[in-house]
Formats: structure tokens, C-alpha cells, sequence
């Protein structure tokens, strides 16, 4: 069985292989301490488990995340933060982690965890499932914009505004076909099938003038 720990502190490192070593003394370990090279040694070696701390210097975790899910779907992948958990938590579990895990917790979880995701299963702390239990609790009724991705509600705004989509592309630097799936599915989730149905809502909502 092969480890790969990343994070861009040696002595971060260190501990979490021994934690590691300790609940899984068969393991054998690897480390890397940013994005490249996390890619570069999953490339050469049959890994059972990557642990991968979600701020590295150069490309994000969350990036190296989906780049990995993307090379490698079926490595588990354990995600550790410093990072409040209502920030990353969803959105790292939703990219295809096992697992996201505070690295302040990091001692009393990262073993269990660990065993329960190379067993074939998904860990989330108590915490988190408090989360998502209270989100279940929540509303079903929400304004249908706010589905949108962050740039997509940009996009929405504009198009109801009336500004033609070449203009949007040249304002977001992108190029017109972009656009157009930007529109696709703001119409997708939004339910709608007219610029003006669009702009009627918008108006409603008091999101454009």
C-alpha cells in the first residue's frame, strides 16, 4: 500500500506520515510539496491513498483536486485545511474527495478516516454531517438565480440588461461560443427559453435596473 502526502511544509509532512505510519504500519510513503509534482509522482507509482493540503503554493488544491479526479478517478483523495469547514468542505466533497479533514483535527481523524476510505467508504466529521443534516432543513423555495455559479449570475445580468453577447465576451475577455453556453445554461437552470423571460425576472428580482 502506497501514500502519497502532500503539503508544502516538510514538517507537516513528517507528522502526518507518522499518524499514518502508526495506524498503518504495512504503508510505505511518498511526498510532494506542490501541485506539479503531486501529478508527476502519481504518474510513476501505483497509489492507494493521496492526502493533499488544500493550500500550496502555485496551483490550488482544489485545483490539483480536479486534475487528479480528472487523471485518476478511482484514487481516494483525503482533503486537509486550515480553512473553515462551511468554505470547502461541500465544494471539495462535491469535486470527488473522500474526505475533507481540519488539519487542527487532523490527529484524532486522519487514521480513521483513512482506514474507512481505503475500505471503500467516504469519512465526514461530525461537524459536517451537522451541516448537511441542517441544510436538508432549509428552505426548498429559493430564487431560481441563485443556482447560478458566480459568473453565470454575471452573465444572466448582463444578457437581461440587453447587452448583446459579442459584448459580453469582449467585456469578460472570452469568446463568443463561451458565452453562448454560459446562456444554455443559465436558461437550463433557470428553467427559462427568452431573453425576455429572462429580463422579466430580472426586473422582478430587482437584479437589474
Amino acid at each position: 500500500m502506497h501514500i502519497l502526502i502532500a503539503d508544502d511544509h516538510a514538517v507537516v509532512r513528517r507528522g502526518l506520515r507518522e499518524i499514518l505510519a502508526d495506524a498503518l504500519p504495512d504503508a510505505d510513503f511518498s511526498e510532494a510539496s506542490d501541485g506539479d509534482e503531486v501529478l508527476s509522482r502519481l504518474g510513476k507509482s501505483q497509489t492507494s491513498l493521496l492526502v493533499l493540503d488544500i493550500s500550496m503554493p502555485g496551483r490550488s488544491g482544489m485545483d490539483v483536486l480536479r486534475d487528479v479526479k480528472h487523471q485518476f478517478p478511482r484514487l481516494p483523495v483525503i482533503i486537509l485545511s486550515y480553512q473553515p469547514e462551511e468554505q470547502y468542505a461541500v465544494r471539495c466533497l462535491r469535486a470527488g474527495a473522500a474526505a475533507y479533514i481540519s488539519k487542527e483535527s487532523a490527529s484524532e481523524e486522519l487514521a480513521f478516516a483513512t482506514k474507512k476510505i481505503l475500505g471503500g467508504g467516504r469519512y465526514i466529521s461530525s461537524s459536517q454531517a451537522e451541516k448537511l443534516i441542517a441544510n436538508l432543513d432549509e428552505p426548498t423555495d429559493k430564487p431560481l438565480h441563485e443556482a447560478l455559479s458566480d459568473r453565470e449570475h454575471e452573465v444572466m445580468k448582463m444578457i437581461a440588461a440587453g447587452v448583446p453577447l459579442t459584448e459580453i465576451g469582449e467585456r469578460l475577455h472570452v469568446s463568443v461560443k463561451t458565452i453562448s453556453s454560459y446562456r444554455a445554461r443559465i436558461m437550463e437552470k433557470m428553467q427559462m427559453k427568452s431573453n425576455a423571460e429572462l429580463t422579466r425576472y430580472a426586473m422582478t428580482h430587482s437584479l437589474i435596473d
